[in-house]
């Protein structure tokens, strides 16, 4: 009994600070514990049985949870960039089957990694986020194991998920695709033992609240309640389109620019905006948007053929990069890393700032993570003006949200 009240203390006072980021690796911790919607739309624990947690759940959970650490990785053989994270070598991929390009966010090269580690039999199961055949407006964590599966799951879901729930993100012939909260989760967990799952992750702006996604349907002459198809937020093309495909066939779309920049992005939970680690750093392997870029460096989202970066961060990512290019699975050409943080300016200047928004937190008598490794005040002291102006910004959002919920 004393390890589940000081897990669920532990647990508690992260999700009342507001740093729970709904990646659900404290379920794994105590099978009593499952990951529900909160009033507010975003995934948060909820106790719904009896404990299975161990004496030493609470300081697990300490040392996993990323609403209390994230850790800066530096992986055997990798050069650490200051916003990008460790880096192997750095490619420019994409899917060589056009189906599953066309069908991923980018360059489907998630995609295609997944469904070539399924057939060769590398992985019994990939861990991933897809829609909910019932109600496709709802994002779900399932365990991939056919081709046919994962390709039907290609497609970013810019909503709440908590891939690192599933069980099977505990074993090691299993593929995880997910969140870097998620991914940085396994990774701790996992620390000192050569069992971890084949981390796949991606860059993260955020997760948006369920709620939008009700919204944006709604705005585009879909109620609530109205029997749906589909629902993806992007890929069939690149960038894609936020599409939605009602019962009798008929589709109500919205661009990518509208979708996340109008709707979904503004509804991003607090947690990510005090992220480190929108990169994925404690990934295997790591896929980006490679933006085209105009002058200022900004992304271009006129569509067109998807090209990922990918981002081989351990010497295991990189064998399976390169194996997976000789097995005809994806293009890869290497590039800089230089040039992929000159078109992703979000996660650059989000890293280069975040001290300044801690700060502010702080300063509003918020509580914040711990982040060891990531450099974060060198990154902030040649631009303390903006830094200042990111603590003053936090500092009311800070006290606009306890005061909400006060």
């Amino acid at each position: 009994m004393s390890g589940r009240r000081g897990l669920d203390r532990a647990i508690d006072r992260v999700v009342r600070s507001g740093n729970c980021s709904g990646c659900g690796a404290c379920a794994l911790l105590d099978s009593g514990i499952e990951m529900r919607l909160n009033d507010e739309g975003y995934n948060r624990p909820v106790r719904t049985g009896a404990t299975s947690a161990t004496a030493d759940a609470r300081s697990r959970f300490a040392a996993v949870c990323p609403g209390v650490t994230v850790a800066a990785q530096s992986p055997e053989g990798a050069t650490r960039h200051p916003t990008m994270g460790p880096v192997i070598q750095v490619f420019e991929a994409w899917a060589t089957d056009d189906d599953i390009r066309f069908a991923g966010s980018s360059g489907g090269v998630l995609t295609a990694l997944s469904t070539w580690l399924l057939e060769t039999g590398e992985a019994a199961r990939v861990i991933g986020a897809a829609s909910e055949p019932s109600e496709p407006r709802r994002t779900v964590s399932v365990q991939l194991t056919t081709r046919e599966g994962a390709i039907a799951s290609a497609g970013s879901r810019y909503a709440p998920a908590s891939n690192a729930a599933l069980p099977a993100a505990l074993l090691p012939d299993t593929a995880f695709v997910g969140k870097p909260c998620e991914v940085s989760a396994l990774r701790a967990l996992h620390a000192g033992r050569d069992d971890a799952p084949l981390l796949l992750s991606f860059y993260c702006a955020g997760t948006p609240s369920q709620h939008a996604t009700d919204r944006l349907t709604e705005t585009l002459g879909v109620p609530t309640g109205e029997p749906i198809e589909a629902l993806w937020y992007r890929g069939h093309g690149w960038p894609g389109r936020f599409t939605v495909t009602r019962g009798d066939g008929s589709e109500a779309s919205a661009s990518y620019e509208d979708s996340w920049g109008t709707a979904l992005g503004p509804t991003v939970q607090w947690r990510c905006k005090l992220c480190p680690d929108g990169v994925g750093e404690s990934s295997d392997v790591t896929a980006a948007d490679l933006w085209r870029a105009d002058d200022r460096g900004y992304p271009d989202f006129t569509e067109g053929a998807g090209v990922s970066a990918l981002i081989a961060r351990t010497a295991r990512g990189l064998d399976v990069v390169r194996r997976a290019v000789a097995a005809g699975v994806i293009t890869a050409t290497p590039i800089s890393i230089n040039s992929l943080a000159a078109v992703q300016p979000l996660h650059r200047d989000r890293r280069r700032t975040l001290a300044g928004r801690l700060l502010g937190t702080m300063l509003a008598g918020g509580i914040v993570p711990r982040y060891r490794g990531f450099g974060l005040v060198a990154l902030a002291l040649p631009r303390l003006r903006e830094n200042w102006r990111m603590a003053k910004g936090s500092f009311r959002r800070r006290r606009a949200l306890r005061d909400s919920h006060d």
